[in-house]
């Protein structure tokens, strides 16, 4: 597991809200929600100066949407499945837009089994504490490769 270092703006995700109290399995009801209706916000989404879309969002926060980790051993909380947009962006009827604070953040590929849990005790062995919630990105031009965002520090 190979842990990274960035920084990244404030920036804007429309998507698909849900929360832990809509059960088991809601993360995937969300993405399956969001990619059958993409066609609804695909002209919101960022793009890069190729016309590549700049990101796809697993953004989270507590449930006051301050964006701080998941409450109760983090699992409860909010979740929004989406894209990166715009900052001008209106978010359509159906959609959340969640404009998520710049951090630092430590990222890492997902390539193995609780990559979670590895770098939270890594943040904590490093005298570090999370910032902000955890984010998923699936990067589209590494064919939907996954990483995970631990914001270590808000900019």
């Amino acid at each position: 597991m190979e842990i990274k270092k960035c920084v990244k703006e404030s920036f804007s995700v429309i998507g698909k809200e849900g929360s832990t109290k809509d059960g088991a399995g809601f993360i995937q009801r969300l993405w399956e929600d969001a990619n059958s209706h993409f066609n609804e916000v695909s002209h919101l989404a960022k793009r890069d100066a190729n016309g590549n879309i700049c990101g796809v969002w697993g953004a989270m926060s507590d449930f006051s949407r301050s964006f701080k980790p998941w409450e109760n051993h983090f699992t409860e909380g909010l979740y929004l499945a989406g894209v990166e947009a715009t900052d001008e962006a209106k978010a359509p009827e159906g959609w959340v837009k969640w404009t998520i604070p710049g951090y630092e953040y430590l990222y890492v590929k997902c390539t193995e089994e609780d990559i979670f849990r590895k770098v939270l005790a890594y943040v904590e062995d490093q005298g570090m504490k999370l910032a902000g919630a955890v984010h998923d990105f699936n990067c589209l031009e590494e064919n939907g490769q996954g990483y995970m965002f631990f914001p270590v520090r808000r900019l």
